[in-house]
């Protein structure tokens, strides 16, 4: 139940109907405005509202949405239901351009998009549940192709004998033309007409223009003259024959296309009904469009809605309000507040000209246009519920027809509330219990807001009366709010406060108007000093708790950093413990894997020996070496540390090396053939063995040092400085020189070479934009901060920050933290064409 019946105009609905009007692209779209009604049920408002939520992220995302030709042709098709009737050329033209729309846009609604686990998905559900039995009649626009052009004009081969009459048509304005202009050349040549006259057409006939004077020089019929009379126009009689076969020609040609038109309506005819209903459809989506479009112009959203009544709002903006103030530059004071079942009703007291009667407006604006299923201003956090009336009492009502006072009025509206609400109503009352005398008028107020308590009724009221405050002081329910009033700059701040009632500052706005002062100590003492000191301590209250309000909200703010600060340091503890055990996994496997290989290049270099028919004493000596070696490797790899690895490496190949010079003293100075090529093999297999991860390897040829990162196989990555480079194990051989440093001042000691490689992925991957359109204060500014700190962490020289342009809050808050960081060498707005305000472009150091 909606009360009273002029409840849109009370509250401004009407004018959001006409906004909505406006936006639509048919009288489609309008009538769905007109006939936009309040819902209760709770499922058909979500569903309303996902609608508008989805078509506001067509808007935003997609630039292929069919939203042209949305042509209302359902009178036309209600007409043709009638025998006999038949589409007009224009109207067939219109069905057709509609038809394709529709097409197009059921199309578009039902396709797929794979999501991240690789699903084909909607990317629109609500939208393809509405366009999902929607017929598209693919049958009916080949049909009226073949009879329309592209241009709407009726085609020539719309039937053959259309096409005989135009081929004929065409024959004879050819042989007329012709005519006439041989008897135009005569004519001229006789000095009858003026040399540059030409053939023009009268009444549909083609004639001469002569002067008035020789008009008897040309025979034939005279049609009509100029409106100065110096000219007639004279039909040859040579043509008049050809031209009546023209007028025959044009008849029947207009008798063919009528008969076309007429089959073709014969043919829809029993498809109107199925056709009138994906209008409907289409007369929908206008409608939907125009409520997405009114939400982003207004930069509303769908708060979070739940299935019981409650009100808890934060940031809520009037959108007729904000729209009026924007156009003067202005911005609306966004309103915060909470309704529950701790908090029932709220009544707001405060200075006159403070805002209770737009905050009252507001709540039942934004509540009403939300069960009409539109989107509202206010933060994304908010939340709201469904409540299955409402009922306003606002302005003066008084009306000498009905015999009803100001007064009168208010209390009829009083006994209608209180006779219709329930646990599920919503009241909005302004200036409660005012129009008599104040006692009186205070005592009824009281005892009628006793009654909606009584029936757990929400509400929001707005009054200057004591006696109400007291009330919502001592009753369970009901809670007081006060309108903020500056008394140093003697202005109002338009913002609520929950939990303390609000002082009218009477006083105040006499002294600030100009009221003699002896008037205001007249009136001071009438009241007595107890009132003047109450409503002096009153606002001392308010004042206080707005400051220890503030106090504790960025103490909040701080926790919080703290609290995120803390928990993002564990997490980096974690990861980096993490990275650290599979650090030395890989490097266990990867050494693992080296020994293989190295296993393997031996066995194939002993197999070579044998084929080269070696002694068995040689080959036993090298499988005996091949097996301390394998021993070595695997000693080598339980231990964590590469430089460990390295050590043992080199005590292997020093003790390899004693072995190798012990018996090549013992062998003599000469080698056998056998035994140099089994030499130079184990040579090489030691050599391939000893390239592992942390050994200091160089280039053959070359003299640049490096450091073996990992071993792929045949291939290694080196690092040759702030170089890595794969080079192939058979190019490098080992040495004991140090990589030389690049710079000592620019990589200490402490940093390793796992947060060199942390880095350099970090700066590969960072991207140089960052979105924060949507987040509250507070998570922009953190995102922001740690999005600055790695950009210069990483050396980035310029980075944006797309904050939206919105109310401006976003952006006047990050470009505030801006200028505190030193690294920042200037900040200014993007270029128009790539964003505009919407955009801060940072340059760094």
């Amino acid at each position: 139940m909606i009360y009273p019946q002029n409840f849109e105009q009370k509250i401004g609905f009407d004018q959001i109907r006409q906004l909505l009007k406006e936006k639509c692209l048919s009288t489609l779209g309008e009538e769905r405005v007109t006939d936009m009604t309040f819902s209760d049920r709770f499922n058909e408002v979500e569903e309303r509202l996902e609608q508008v939520t989805e078509f506001v992220r067509i808007l935003q995302e997609e630039d292929n949405f069919p939203a042209q030709y949305f042509f209302d042709v359902r009178p036309s098709l209600k007409r043709i239901r009638v025998e006999g009737m038949y589409l007009d050329e224009q109207e067939l033209f219109d069905l057709r351009r509609s038809l394709e729309t529709i097409r197009d846009i059921v199309r578009f609604l039902l396709r797929n998009d794979e999501n991240e686990e690789g699903e084909n998905t909607s990317p629109y559900p609500c939208l393809r549940r509405l366009a999902g039995d929607i017929t598209v009649f693919p049958q009916l626009i080949t049909q009226i192709n073949n009879i329309l052009s592209p241009y709407g004009k009726i085609k020539d081969n719309a039937s053959p004998e259309l096409a005989r009459i135009r081929r004929e048509l065409a024959s004879t304005m050819g042989s007329i033309s012709r005519s006439l202009n041989s008897i135009l050349r005569n004519a001229q040549s006789e000095g009858v007409v003026d040399k540059d006259v030409t053939p023009t057409m009268r009444d549909g006939r083609l004639v001469i223009p002569v002067a008035p004077a020789l008009k008897r020089k040309i025979k034939g019929i005279v049609h009509d003259e100029s409106a100065s009379g110096k000219t007639v126009f004279i039909e040859p009689a040579e043509v008049v024959e050809a031209n009546n076969r023209i007028r025959e020609l044009e008849g029947d040609e207009r008798r063919e296309i009528i008969r076309i038109l007429t089959e073709f309506s014969n043919r829809l005819r029993p498809s109107i009904p199925d056709v009138l209903l994906s209008y409907e459809f289409l007369a929908e989506i206008d409608f939907i469009r125009a409520k997405a479009l009114l939400a982003e112009q207004t930069s509303s959203l769908k708060p979070a809605f739940e299935n019981r009544q409650v009100i808890d709002w934060s940031m809520a903006v009037h959108p007729l309000l904000q729209l009026s103030l924007s156009k003067h530059g202005k911005k609306v004071v966004p309103l915060d507040i909470e309704l529950n079942e701790g908090q029932r009703i709220l009544i707001i007291s405060g200075p006159n000209a403070g805002g209770k009667s737009v905050c009252l407006k507001t709540v039942g604006l934004l509540q009403y246009m939300l069960q009409c299923g539109l989107l509202i201003p206010m933060h994304e956090g908010s939340h709201a519920g469904i409540f299955s009336s409402i009922f306003i009492d606002i302005g003066d009502e008084q009306s000498i027809e009905d015999d009803l006072s100001t007064y009168s009025s208010h209390l009829t509206n009083m006994k209608i509330m209180m006779k219709s609400c329930n646990e599920r109503s919503l009241i909005l009352i302004d200036e409660f219990g005012g129009g008599t005398e104040p006692q009186i008028g205070g005592a009824i107020a009281e005892a009628v807001l006793k009654r909606f308590n009584q029936k757990k009724t929400f509400g929001v009221i707005t009054t200057h009366y004591q006696n109400l405050k007291h009330f919502a002081e001592d009753h369970e329910g009901v809670v007081n709010g006060a309108m903020l009033y500056d008394r140093h700059l003697m202005q109002a701040l338009f913002q609520l406060q929950i939990g303390n009632p609000g002082s009218s500052f009477a006083v105040e706005i006499a002294r600030k108007i100009g009221l003699p002062e002896d008037v205001i100590a007249d009136a001071s003492e009438i009241v007595g000093s107890e009132y003047i000191n109450a409503d002096k301590y009153l606002q001392d209250i308010v004042r206080d708790k707005r400051y220890w309000e503030g106090k504790r909200q960025n103490i909040r703010q701080r926790e919080k950093q703290m609290e995120e600060t803390i928990e993002r340091y564990q997490k980096e503890m974690e990861e980096l413990q993490k990275s650290r055990k599979e650090i030395l996994r890989k490097a266990k496997e990867e050494a693992e894997q080296l020994m293989q290989e190295a296993n393997a290049r031996i066995e194939n270099t002993i197999r070579a020996i044998k084929e080269a028919q070696a002694e068995k004493e040689k080959t036993r000596q090298i499988r005996q070496e091949l097996t301390d070696f394998r021993e070595s490797m695997e000693a080598i790899a339980d231990k964590d540390r590469e430089d460990k690895i390295a050590r043992k490496m080199e005590k292997l190949k020093e003790k390899q090396n004693r072995k190798k010079e012990k018996k090549a003293k013992q062998a003599g100075n000469e080698l056998s053939p056998q035994a140099l090529a089994e030499q130079q093999a184990r040579k090489e297999a030691e050599r391939l063995a000893a390239i592992v991860p942390g050994a200091t390897v160089k280039i053959k040829g070359q003299s640049t040092v490096g450091e073996v990162l990992e071993v792929n196989g045949k291939n290694a990555v080196v690092a040759f400085g702030s170089i890595k480079t794969t080079v192939k194990i058979e190019r490098l051989e080992r040495t004991n020189a140090q990589p030389r440093q690049a710079d000592v001042s620019t990589k200490s000691t402490f940093i390793s070479s796992q947060t060199q490689d942390s880095m350099y992925e970090k700066k590969l991957h960072f991207k140089q934009d960052i979105d924060v359109r949507g987040m509250r204060g507070d998570e922009a500014l953190q995102a922001v901060t740690y999005f600055i700190d790695d950009a210069i962490l990483v050396g980035m020289s310029r980075v944006r920050i797309l904050h939206g342009t919105g109310t401006g809050i976003l952006r006047t808050l990050i470009r505030q933290y801006l200028q505190t960081v030193p690294g920042i060498r200037h900040f200014a707005d993007e270029h128009v064409q790539f964003g505009g305000a919407g955009i801060t472009v940072v340059d760094l150091n």
